[in-house]
């Protein structure tokens, strides 16, 4: 973490006792957004071994351990089942595939795409909302300035942190609102609360 942004999301005074006490630690994350939806699918709803586990079984299912969009075509579900996947992931993976062979995706330059376009676009799959793509902005395409509302340890982190009381809609626009001076690195600010969270709890 450089000095520049530190010393920015230090203006805040709450948010400064963080970037002051929390170490934060390195995120791994796929090589690419196709991956990275996938693998997103498979950690749905699970802890991080069993979803680890399936995963990679599911990764076994193909030589090179990729899953090219072309032979999960070819899966059938129960094929897919077989590996410890739901039959709602398994459909899910199979929309995935589908969607990124319909829009030649596999090979897209997404450095090229606004935040709100790539939201916008993968959303349109099935089982793909917007905390996923949140998590693939920032982790897979390192974008510095996304702030994951839809994640609860970051809108509880806030809230706690900064008493907020507001329910609703008026909540959203709170918290947007104390988030704003982050700007241009809400992912940052997003991952101390995170750590800090990890820390606390």
């Amino acid at each position: 973490m450089t000095a520049k942004i530190r010393k920015h999301l230090s203006k805040d005074p709450i948010l400064k006792e963080l970037v002051d006490t929390v170490k934060l630690k390195k995120r791994t994350a796929q090589n690419s957004v196709y991956e990275a939806l996938l693998r997103s699918i498979s950690f749905q709803q699970l802890s991080g071994k069993a979803a680890t586990t399936i995963h990679n079984r599911f990764l076994d299912l193909f030589d090179d351990l990729y899953p090219h969009p072309v032979h999960i075509q070819q899966f059938t579900a129960e094929e897919l089942r077989a590996v410890g996947l739901s039959r709602q992931k398994a459909s899910y993976i199979k929309n995935t595939a589908d969607f990124f062979i319909e829009h030649n995706l596999i090979d897209k330059d997404w450095t090229k795409e606004s935040d709100e376009d790539i939201l916008a676009q993968l959303t349109q799959i099935k089982g793909v909302g917007n905390w996923t793509v949140e998590m693939i902005l920032m982790f897979t395409l390192k974008r510095m300035d996304v702030l994951p509302l839809d994640d609860l340890v970051v809108r509880n982190g806030i809230v706690q942190l900064y008493g907020v009381e507001e329910k609703g809609r008026a909540l959203k626009k709170r918290l947007l609102e104390i988030a704003e001076p982050w700007r241009p690195y809400r992912t940052v600010a997003s991952l101390y609360l995170w750590q800090w969270n990890d820390t606390v709890l």
